[in-house]
This record gives C-alpha cells, structure tokens and sequence, in this order.
C-alpha cells in the first residue's frame, strides 16, 4: 500500500487518492449501522485490516483525540483518517462521503413522518442487523485491545476504569482523569519530590450550538435537544424528538443526522439542509486543528502518557458500551445463532461486512415472518 505522504504526490495519485476515500467512507455511510461503537469497529476494518493506511497506534491516538473534544466521535475519526490520507481535501471528502448518505436516508424518513404520521416498521430486520453488528464490533476491539493492552499495567488500568465507570462515573471525567493519571504514572520518575497544584438561522444556530458543545457519543444528543428544542424554544414534543433519535439510531452513519430530520421538521428542506451543516461544522473545523497536534502531543514525554491513558478509557468504554449493547442485541435464538456465524464469518473466513449485514437483516425478517 503506498503510504507516502499526501504532499508529495502527483496530481493524478492525489486525485486518486480522492477518489479511493469517496469509496471507502461512501461505503461505511451506507452500511455503517449500530451507533459510534459500530462504526470505529468498520472504520477499523477498513483503513487497517484491509488498506493499512494507517498504523493500529496511531488509529488508538485519533480515537483518543477525539475522545476529549465535542462533536461526533466517530465521524471525526473519519474525518482524521481522510486527512491522514488525502490532506485537508480528503478531511473533507470523507466526512461529507461519510455524513450524507445518513443525511439522505433520514431525510426520506423525515418526509414519511410528515406524510403518515408514523415511521415504517423495520424491527425485524434491524434485530438481525444488530446481531452481526455486535459480531464486527467484538471482533475490532479484540484486534484493538491486543495492540494498546501490552503490559499488567496497562491491563490492570483498564479494568479500574471499568470498574469506575460500572460505578456510574461520567465518560468525559472519566477520560480526562485516565488521561491526566497515566500523564503521571509514566513520568513519576521525573516528578521526584515537587508536588504541581423558527427560523432558518435559528435552525443554524441552535444545531451548530449542539455541535460545538456536544461531548461524548451521539446518544447523548437527546438530552440537548430535548432542552433546546422543547424546553427552550417549545417548538417541538417530547415524542418528536424521540422518534428523530429512533431514526438517526436505526439508519446507517453518523446519529447526529438526527438533526436533518428535525431540520426537515421544523423547516422543510432547506431547514434540514441547516441543520446538517450546523451540527457537523463545529466537527470539520475542530478536526483541521486537532490533527496537527496529535503529533505533537505523542512526541512529548508528558503529554504522550496523557495520551496513552485516554486511549486505554476510550477502548475500555467502547468495550463496556458493547457489552450492553450486546445484552440488548441478542434477543432471541435467531440473532444469537445470526451473531455467532457472523463471528466465524468475520475471523475465519473473512467475509465482507456489508454482505453479513445484508444477510442477517433477511435471515431475521424470514424467520420471524415464518413464526
């Protein structure tokens, strides 16, 4: 894989880089099903096990950074990989090839709302897409874990932020405690003794407020929207915001084109078209500056022990949120037998995701059309 440095090409290999990560991240935006969890394990499939990229190190350090500043997480860290690869242009390619596919697919749910009143039925299908989803997001965090996990220390790190945060400690806190401690724990040598003490431009605003403050996962997004939405300017129910999660939940890609449904709610087509942009500009714009002091922060002694730490939370909370994700997956024989021939089609016989997810969702509509 030609891994040279994007400034270095010709314009015909940078114009086909462009093209390579419109593919990749077209792709995953189609099939990329089953929140931020989901999602990092496919990126991971794709960028490492299959292209490489990237480096698994380097992958853990943009999960990290991501980790500790708002927006979407997972879509920041499709944005870090495309500048990775394509520069600034490829930042930009893979976040708009990654994000508007859910936007398109949630705007057609957005107009059915509106039309009938309710969304269509797709439970079934979704219990057996869920399934291999679990089965890919297993599979990603074992490879992950084996890379970052290399010592009792850091094991026995993990399992203490596990714990913790089993304990009802918030992810943010969590993060940044892990990060400052191991900061710590790996230059206790260099401390010796010293001790260191509604309209359209509301639509805008209002979702581009969401995107700059928003920290952690897409799941916390209701909270905010219920405050602003509902509490605050009193232009939406309670039930609506429900069911724009549900659907920004259930379609592929990033939860926060959530906001295009509600946009298209609240103000039709260029309402949703406002909205998109509001919650994700925040994203591109903290991901052009962020990126250039990874590399920083990794070459400092300190700040790369800080580093290290939030990477190790940041793997151990995906695996503690998959766990419940899970125990809500598998609810009947049909996904539990779904998930299993997922992860022997995964690790042996290394099949394409996107067909398992296809198979799953028809094997569960079949056999519950059946019954």
């Amino acid at each position: 894989m030609d891994n040279r440095e994007y400034v270095g090409l010709t314009r015909n290999e940078k114009l086909g880089r462009q093209k390579e990560i419109w593919k990749v991240f077209t792709k995953l935006g189609f099939l990329a099903f089953g929140g931020p969890a989901a999602h990092i394990a496919m990126l991971e499939t794709e960028v490492i096990e299959k292209r490489k990229w990237l480096s698994r190190d380097r992958f853990m350090d943009f999960m990290g950074a991501t980790n500790i500043i708002p927006g979407p997480n997972s879509t920041e860290m499709v944005m870090l990989v495309g500048y990775e690869r394509g520069g600034i242009p490829g930042l930009f390619v893979a976040g708009g090839s990654f994000i508007i596919p859910a936007m398109l697919l949630v705007l057609m749910f957005g107009v059915m709302y509106l039309t009938y009143g309710s969304l269509p039925e797709l439970t079934t299908v979704l219990d057996g897409v869920k399934a291999v989803i679990m089965a890919v997001i297993i599979n990603a965090l074992y490879r992950l874990f084996r890379n970052v996990i290399r010592s009792k220390e850091a094991l026995l790190f993990g399992i203490s932020i596990a714990a913790v945060y089993l304990l009802g400690v918030g992810e943010i806190p969590l993060l940044f405690a892990a990060g400052a401690l191991m900061m710590l724990w790996r230059n206790k040598d260099r401390i010796g003794g010293k001790t260191y003490s509604l309209a359209l431009p509301v639509i805008f605003w209002t979702f581009l407020k969401i995107g700059a403050v928003l920290y952690g996962s897409g799941y916390v997004l209701l909270a905010f929207l219920e405050a602003e939405f509902v509490e605050t300017l009193g232009v939406l129910t309670e039930q609506q915001i429900l069911d724009s999660v549900a659907v920004g939940q259930f379609t592929p890609g990033p939860v926060f084109t959530t906001a295009t449904f509600l946009g298209y709610v609240l103000g039709g087509l260029p309402g949703a078209i406002l909205a998109t942009i509001g919650i994700f500009l925040p994203a591109f714009t903290l991901v052009i500056f962020l990126k250039p002091l990874i590399y920083k922060l990794r070459e400092n002694k300190w700040l790369s022990g800080a580093l290290d730490g939030v990477n190790i939370a940041s793997l151990v909370l995906m695996a503690v949120v998959s766990v419940k994700l899970g125990m809500s997956s598998i609810i009947s024989i049909t996904t539990a037998m779904i998930f299993i021939g997922s992860m022997v089609g995964i690790m042996k016989y290394k099949i394409n995701t996107a067909w398992l997810i296809i198979a799953g969702g028809a094997i569960n509509w079949i056999v519950q059309s059946i019954i």
